[in-house]
């Protein structure tokens, strides 16, 4: 199911079928993407792990309507699917509860890399969310993630700090975009 388009990309729900399935074990198991994400099980070491994954995020995500999310992005052009966006409530010191605090994410295969599909992806997430209402969006991001932080940067986000807030007191690096003026437009 389509979750929405830009003008490049497709974001979808991720399928349990062999190709995608095939591709979250080949985003997920390589240490250069996983290296920089504090989620336990990972890399993945048994592309049977990646059905596992899916149902996970499916699981996370079976309450919000489909407002929130761990989606596909797939590029229009060749049908390649580049890695992963996500739009949630960040969960909180303990790791158990959401906040009411809305991250926007993403992940995506080496091979996509440098070519402007997070920000792209993030960007039509970002404003979605933000004409729902809601004041503020993170992106949060593990200390030394240069390439994460500039696409944070792009979104037009404004670097707060590490925050210990999330993530069971992890420190991130802390973007924030509140609505408004300055949101992010579709581009």
């Amino acid at each position: 199911m389509t979750v929405l388009t830009t003008r490049r990309l497709v974001l979808r729900e991720w399928a349990v079928d062999p190709a995608d399935l095939a591709r979250i074990f080949d985003i997920y198991s390589r240490p250069e993407v996983t290296r920089w994400l504090g989620a336990p099980g990972l890399p993945l070491t048994d592309p049977a792990q990646a059905a596992d994954r899916l149902a996970m995020w499916r699981e996370r995500h079976a309450g919000h309507g489909g407002r929130y999310g761990t989606w596909a992005i797939e590029v229009r052009d060749t049908g390649v699917v580049a890695g992963t966006v996500l739009l949630k409530p960040l969960p909180g010191r303990d790791e158990g509860t959401l906040t009411e605090d809305i991250e926007v994410g993403w992940h995506l295969h080496p091979d996509s890399w440098g070519h402007g599909y997070a920000t792209e992806a993030a960007r039509a997430l970002v404003a979605r969310e933000l004409a729902t209402g809601t004041r503020e969006v993170y992106a949060v991001v593990a200390p030394g993630n240069e390439a994460s932080m500039a696409v944070a940067r792009r979104l037009g986000m404004t670097h707060v700090g590490r925050r210990t807030d999330w993530y069971g007191g992890e420190e991130l690096e802390t973007f924030v975009l509140t609505g408004g003026v300055n949101a992010p437009g579709p581009r």
